[in-house]
């Protein structure tokens, strides 16, 4: 019988087969899975990368051009200290941003015509110089002194220079509100000059800072209260939960029962708060006893 054979095709039809199988895939679908390539790279970023991204502190901005705009004046506190900024900076802010359009020469500029004096100027007599240079300092490079930094160990963020008995600039004294948290200081020109991302820039730095005493948290309160409007709540809230949580302190502070006889908008907050939270609990405890009796 004849067996049935198969035909035998050259050597060179599977190599051909092959080429011909692996045949270039239309540009739309190579585009796409380059796309797909980046996504899961950027989702499994290198560790380096990783860490340069926890270097830059949360609620910050980091300039990414030299300014190259007009330098403006300012003129700060009652000591009517100068200082100078690029105009494009200080737009960020729209309160300085007003004070950025057409004004007049300077008045020193036919004393010296060789040198060059900026044209225009502000005048905040008003405001503290050291709060003015934490602003400066934000605005120019996305933090301000001293500097959030990344803890890797504890995967936390810390202030730089930070010791035991606390931070060594966390306060100063503020010609309108004595020894005052800098923080607070520099919260409340931030409400002024509408940079809320400072802001919350200035309420994190003050959530870490320790061995504050008790008569600078009640006048930082009140500082705070004086230089909010009525409709804030974040700061005043704060200091509402710190007294609260410290209680035990306050409680025994010769300060403390001074300024609460002096009296004010912060104590009513201070007492609707501390039965806000005498309410919740209350009715923790009586839950507990019988979930079914209403409080």
């Amino acid at each position: 019988m004849l067996s049935k054979r198969t035909p035998q095709t050259p050597d060179n039809f599977s190599r051909y087969r092959a080429a011909k199988a692996s045949t270039a895939r239309p540009r739309r679908a190579r585009e796409s899975s380059s796309t797909t390539g980046s996504s899961s790279r950027s989702r499994h970023a290198p560790v380096s990368e990783r860490r340069q991204r926890l270097a830059t502190p949360p609620d910050s901005t980091t300039p990414t051009k030299k300014p190259t705009s007009p330098v403006i004046m300012l003129r700060v506190g009652p000591e009517q200290r100068l200082f100078a900024a690029h105009e494009s900076i200080l737009s960020a802010s729209p309160f300085f941003a007003e004070y950025c359009g057409p004004q007049t020469p300077s008045p020193l500029a036919h004393l010296a015509p060789h040198i060059h004096h900026p044209a225009k100027r502000i005048e905040l007599p008003d405001e503290s110089p050291e709060v003015l240079s934490a602003i400066l300092e934000f605005l120019y490079k996305g933090d301000y002194y001293p500097r959030l930094r990344h803890n890797a160990r504890r995967r936390t963020w810390e202030l730089e220079d930070a010791r035991a008995d606390g931070n060594p600039g966390a306060t100063f004294h503020h010609h309108r509100g004595g020894v005052i948290l800098r923080d607070t200081a520099i919260y409340c020109a931030a409400e002024k000059y509408n940079l809320p991302t400072l802001q919350r820039l200035a309420l994190r730095k003050q959530g870490l800072q320790t061995g504050i005493d008790c008569s600078t948290i009640l006048a930082s309160a009140r500082y705070a209260y004086a230089n909010t409007p009525e409709t804030e709540s974040k700061l005043r809230a704060h200091y509402l939960a710190l007294i609260i949580r410290s209680r035990s302190t306050f409680k025994r502070s010769g300060t403390m029962q001074v300024e609460m006889e002096r009296g004010g908008r912060l104590f009513f907050d201070l007492f609707v708060a501390m039965c806000n939270h005498m309410t919740g609990f209350l009715g923790l405890e009586i839950d507990r006893a019988d979930p079914d009796l209403d409080f």
